[in-house]
This record gives structure tokens, sequence and C-alpha cells, in this order.
């Protein structure tokens, strides 16, 4: 048999180069067998097979192999990759120095020529001394598959690659940091020993992009639309250009007017509110994020407009493609007097915004004057409405979200009550695509585009499975918090309103990976016996968040918009949590808030937010960490991407497997909803808050809309911000398509209909 070579020669095969490969893969790996990986893939060889596929068969045997019952395949399917790009990007298995490569990178346009100018050769010497290239041992197959595919530096068209994973995170560190004069090398070596060891995650943003010429790295971006076209214009030309920066986009649209509302004196009627919806659809899909994916967005609609009826069932499968806009996902938003009307037996009524002046603003910045104008609106007889019992609607919300898993909730009141800004000044109107981020916007104007304001959040996480003591918070929030501020004054902005907004208030959203081995470690389950350790675990990350910010305040000086956040007031988090925690954990301040609120008080703070848990699919495949704070589904899954089937093992297997909760073995999602309302505690941001039923739990394999109902009351009086994706085991094993995550799984076809941003997705 002979095989091509990259110059197109043809040469004999020679099996020994092979075995020579994989004896170095299998190596010190016990539980698996070269000769399986060899009788897997010589199955599908062929005459003048190109070299470039021989080793791809052997990663895809390998990776085939990953079971429960033989998990490290997935390390030696991860070597077999290592391998395949130092061959590429070095020509040889030894990589070449940092500096070479770096000038070869600016060469050929793929890295910022900054770095050079940031740095001396010799402190770039340096660093590229210090960087552990066996740090890729660490990685399994799916953390090395998402590397290759998503975030190495390479040409996308023949899937060149011109770096590998420890030169990434060196070239990263050292970007982020290049701006600092004193204990440079240090916060460098630092930042890249946290990110490089899996402390630190990063999102895709910054992954894919910091080194390079691109200099856009938040993964969220908040539009709001106004009533007018030249707000609703204004919207969808931000939308583009953010789709194609690879963020992933919440739209604020409930302010738009009404079916039939008048327009000027009454000669026309207004088209509603669908019509532009799917403008902005066709906006998010008409540009793919860096060739990779197409974008993704999810509306926010408030309970009562007018139009429910309508809005409520645009992603199912009845009606018309008139009626429908399937391609993006959708929120509606509650309050306190929706789940009052519903629980007393009342009514909601249902009204345009345009006719009911107030209102609208008044449901987020104030709950007392939107009950007043609510209930007098509902009286007065010449205002349009429609009216249908609060039970009825929340069945309706409710069948919609189950039966499409993709209608979320946002309870606004407790956004802005419970959250960084004071609503008086600067209300929370919406959040994002993946429903964690609770940031102020405003309307812009194609006539006056400095006036409005996008709101741009740019994440990270935190790995709680690698903390085994409170107080190693500290360092890794200080780094984190470093990172990201320095990333805000290094990034572009495409929009005005984006910039306006960011450099005014500087926020940013650190979050939770990890949580579910976390537990498992400590042989705790998602219920009572994991809220103890939880409270003072988050206790501390939010403290040291909150620190970190308020000393490079002192640092650096506080943020402009300092005044408009609770912050400056000296209030923090757990002053503002709703007290039905108090019921599940006691309240206990075990660290000195009291020390930090003068701090604040007295010289503020340098990021008007700092949490926010967000879906962290892909960082923790990276990782080699459970998503987020989500149990997992098995102890094996398996993800289906365009480049073929994943398997993820969840870390610690082997002393571990009996030990984690599985998600569809849980009877309820009242234990997770608890550790949610105890994390939110501490946030002042939001949660991606999934609900998750598993119909064999329940009589004739139906999930009661009486328990639906009762979850999501229950979420409100935890003080649950958001309710993101809605998940049903349907006994089909653990094949799992890819959600809108911040930065995991691998990307679906751009043509995918139910398309996810990995942009929030760290």
């Amino acid at each position: 048999m002979n095989v091509t070579k990259r110059d197109g020669s043809i040469q004999p095969f020679n099996l020994d180069k092979v075995h020579k490969v994989l004896e170095w893969a299998v190596e010190d790996i016990s539980g698996v067998s070269m000769s399986e990986i060899e009788i897997k893939s010589n199955i599908q060889l062929y005459d003048k097979i190109p070299a470039y596929d021989i080793h791809e068969l052997l990663i895809k045997s390998a990776s085939e192999l990953i079971s429960e019952h033989t998990p490290n395949y997935q390390f030696v399917a991860a070597r077999l990759i290592s391998y395949k790009l130092r061959k590429e990007v070095y020509g040889d298995y030894q990589p070449c120095s940092l500096l070479e490569l770096i000038e070869k990178n600016i060469e050929r346009g793929v890295y910022d020529k900054a770095i050079i100018t940031n740095y001396t050769k010799e402190e770039l010497i340096e660093l590229g001394d210090y960087i552990k290239h066996e740090r890729d041992d660490s990685f399994t197959y799916a953390g090395m598959e998402q590397f290759r595919g998503k975030y190495l530096v390479q040409d996308r068209r023949d899937k060149t690659h011109y770096e590998t994973p420890q030169m990434l995170y060196m070239m990263v560190a050292a970007t982020l940091f290049g701006s600092y004069k004193e204990n440079r090398l240090k916060y460098v070596k630092d930042y890249y020993d946290a990110i490089s060891q899996f402390y630190i995650s990063l999102p895709t943003p910054i992954m894919a992009g910091v080194r390079t010429p691109t200099r856009q790295f938040s993964s969220c971006v908040l539009i709001e639309s106004g009533d007018s076209l030249d707000s609703i214009n204004a919207t969808a030309s931000s939308i583009v250009k953010y789709i194609s920066k690879k963020a992933g986009i919440g739209i604020g649209a409930g302010s738009i007017r009404a079916l039939g509302a008048k327009i000027g004196d009454g000669s026309v009627v207004h088209t509603g509110l669908i019509p532009f919806l799917k403008y902005f659809q066709s906006a998010v899909k008409s540009c793919s994020q860096g060739g990779v994916r197409g974008g993704a967005a999810t509306v926010y609609l408030p309970l009562w407009h007018y139009e429910f009826e309508d809005l409520v069932v645009l992603k199912n499968n009845k009606g018309t493609e008139e009626t429908r806009v399937r391609h993006m996902d959708y929120a509606f938003q509650f309050n306190k007097l929706m789940y009052e009307r519903l629980l007393s037996g009342g009514n909601i009524t249902f009204f345009d915004p345009n006719d009911t002046p107030g209102l609208y603003e008044a449901f987020f910045a104030d709950q007392d004057t939107f009950k007043e104008l609510y209930e007098k609106y509902e009286r007065a007889y010449s205002i349009r409405k429609k009216t249908l019992p609060a039970l009825e609607v929340f069945q309706m919300f409710l069948t919609e979200r189950k039966d499409t898993g993709r209608i979320y909730l946002m309870n606004v009141d407790h956004a802005n009550d419970h959250g960084s800004f004071d609503p008086k000044v600067a209300p929370i109107h919406m959040s994002n695509l993946c429903c964690e981020i609770d940031l102020p916007t405003k309307p812009m104007d194609l006539n006056d585009p400095r006036d409005g304001e996008i709101s741009l959040c740019t994440l990270s996480a935190i790995n709680w499975g690698l903390i085994n003591e409170t107080h190693e918070f500290e360092k890794y929030c200080d780094l984190t918090v470093r990172a990201l501020d320095e990333l805000l004054d290094y990034q572009d902005y495409p929009v005005y309103a984006a910039q306006k907004g960011t450099e005014n208030r500087r926020p940013l959203g650190v979050g939770i990976i990890n949580l579910a081995y976390f537990l498992a470690k400590r042989g705790l389950k998602y219920d009572e016996s994991a809220y103890d350790i939880v409270d003072r675990y988050a206790e501390a990350w939010s403290y040291y968040l909150i620190k970190a910010s308020a000393n490079l305040a002192l640092e650096k000086g506080k943020v402009i918009y300092n005044n408009d956040t609770k912050y400056s007031k000296g209030i923090v988090p757990i002053d503002t949590y709703k007290r039905a925690i108090d019921n599940l954990i006691e309240s206990e301040e075990r660290l000195p808030w009291a020390d930090l609120r003068k701090q604040l008080r007295d010289t503020g703070i340098r990021n008007s937010t700092l949490m926010a848990l967000m879906p962290a699919e892909t960082s923790a495949q990276i990782s080699n960490s459970t998503n987020g704070i989500e149990p997992p589904r098995a102890l094996v899954s398996y993800k289906q991407s365009k480049d073929g089937v994943m398997a993820q093992v969840v870390p610690g297997y082997h002393h571990l497997k009996n030990k984690y909760d599985l998600l569809w073995d849980q009877k309820s999602p009242a234990g997770y909803l608890g550790i949610c309302g105890i994390l939110q505690k501490y946030i002042d941001q939001g949660i991606s808050v999934n609900t998750s039923y598993n119909p064999e739990h329940y009589e004739d394999n139906k999930i009661p809309m009486s328990v639906m109902i009762q979850d999501v009351v229950t979420a409100y009086k935890y003080g649950l911000k958001q309710l993101y994706y809605f998940n049903t085991y349907d006994g089909a094993g653990e094949m799992e398509e890819e959600h809108h995550t911040y930065e995991i799984g691998t990307s679906p076809d751009i043509n995918d209909e139910e398309e996810d941003c990995d942009s929030c997705k760290i």
C-alpha cells in the first residue's frame, strides 16, 4: 500500500512510523491498547491515502474507543492530536521558541503587531522559557478537539494551524497584561499558570481572538430597540456588526407597539411586532461568526404585551411562516404582580406599550408605580386591552417552553432590585442571549447614534473543582478581574453606543465551572446536603471578586458611572437578596464585609458588575470540567457537531463515578433550584438557570403542569432572575446537540436552524 505525501509524491506505507506514534501515545496510560487502535484504523486504510488522513484515522479510532469501560482513550486521542499539531506548526514534535513563533505569525498577519512593540526581545525570550509544553498532556480528547477546531489561530480554508495550546495561553496572558508597567512579567506568568492549569476559564472570543488583529472580545451584547423606525433600523445595523464579531445578542423589543396601533393621525395602522422580529432575525442570520457558525439571539418581551398570544407561539411548529419567527429564541418578562395574579386566581391584562404612557418604563424602574399604572389602565375603558386568566397565561407560556425547550423567563423586578444598579437611574430592561447578564441599555436612533447605550459583558469563569479552601479564591479573583479590565481598554468598539456603555460602566461577568465535580469530590448531591458548602464558597468567591475590583479602583480609578451603582453606597449583593433563601441556609457573614462596604463608599469600584453564571460547555471541555453549575447528564456524554461525535468523560471518573449526582437521576429540579438561589444571593447579575425533568419520575410519564408552575414560582421566590433552557429526558441516551453556550461544543453547520452562539459560553 502507498501513501500520498503533502507535496503530492507517492511513497510506500511505513507501518513502523504508525507503531512508533501509537507507542508514544499510549505510554504510561492504563487501560488502553495500541493494537485496538490499529485494528480499528486499519479497516479504513486504502491505497494512496493522504498521510494527513492516516493520523486523523488514528485520532478517530482512539476517540471511538472512549467509553465508561475504557475512559482513558480520551488521553490517547488527545496526545495524537497534540502530536499532529506540533508536526504541523513546528515541523517537529519539539516546539520552536516563542519569539520565533511570534515573528512568523506577525509576518503571516495572524498575530497583532502590538506584542512586539509592548515587549522587548529579552522579555519574550524569558516568557518563552517559562512555557510548560508538557501541560498539553492534561487535555482530554474533547478539550484538544475543541482547541484545534475553535481556538488555535489557523487558516480555516485548509485547516493549517499556526500555534499550539501552550503558545496560545502565553500569548493571551502577554497580550492582556501588555500595558502593565510594574510587575508585568509576574502577572503574565501568574495568569499563564492560572489559565493553562485550568484554574481560570476563558470564553471563545478571548481564546480565539486575543493576540490576533481582531479586537472584539466581549461575549454578550445587549441591544435595545425603541418604537421608532430609526431606532429599529439602528438596532438591526448594530446586530449585524456584532454578529460578525462573534458575539451573542440579546434584543430588547418590548416597547415596539402592537398590531393595529395608530400611526400618526390614524390613517395608517401598525403592522405589529412580528414583522420587525423577522427583520431582527434576518440581521442575526445575515453573517456568520468568524466563518464558524451562524449568529444567535434572544428577544426580550414583557408578558403583558398586547400581542402575547401571537408572540408566545413564535417558535412552535404549527402555523405558517408568516406567523412564526423560529430562528431566534424568546424570553418573556415577569414581575411580582404577574405572580400575585396567578396565586390569587386573578387575570392578566395585555396592553400596547404605545397606549399606556409610563407603563413600560415603570415595569423595570419602579414596581409600585407599575402596579398603580397597570391597575389604572385596567380600569380605563378607552384603552385597548385584552384579558386572560393568569393561570391560562402561565399554562400557555409553560406549554411552549416545554415543547420548544427554548422559551425563557426573566423576572425584571429581581434583576433590578438585586442588581448592581439603582433602577431609578439605570434600570435593567433586558438580558442577553443565554440569560445571565443584567445591564442597563438605551435605544439608539439613526439620527443621533451617540445617544443610545449598548451593553457588553466580558466573561470568564473560575474552576471551583480545583479550589480546596475558600482563601484560594483571592488570587484567581484578582487575576481574573485585572485581565478582563485590561481587555476593556484593549478591544475596539464597532458601535459608539457600545464603547460609551462599556467605558462608562466597565462591566465584567465572572462565572463558575466544574460545580458538579466540586460536589462529587465531597460526596454531595444537588440537594440540601450541598447548601452549606455552596454558601461558604460562594461568599468567598463573591467577596474576593468585589474586593479585587475595589482595590483596582484605588490603583486605576473608579468606574465613571460609579454613582449609578449600589456599590457606591456600600450596598453589596448580600444586602438585597430575597430572604426566602434564609429558609434554606442560615444567613452569616464570615468575611470582613463591613470593611469592604466602607471601602466601596469611600473610593468606589472599578467595574459596575462582576459576577454572572454563564453556560460553559466549550470552555468546560477544554478544562476537563463539568459544564458551569450544571449536573452532568451522564458519566460519558456524546456531543454531535459538524466534525462528528465527541465523547467527554466526567473528571475524576475512576474514583468518583459513583459520587456524581446525574441530571436524569434527580427526581425534580428542587435541589438544583435551591443551589441556584444560594448562588444568586451573592451575584450582582444573573444565572443561566435550566429546569430539567425526567418524565420517568412522574405518573404516566407526563410532567404535570402544576409541577412546572410550582418550579417557576419557586425560582421567583428564591430570587432567580432568569430561566434558560427547559430540558426533558426522552430516554434516547446522551447524544446531545449543541446548545447556545458561550464556548463549548463544536460548531454546528452555519445553516443549522437551531443555531447557538458560542460566545457566551465559556
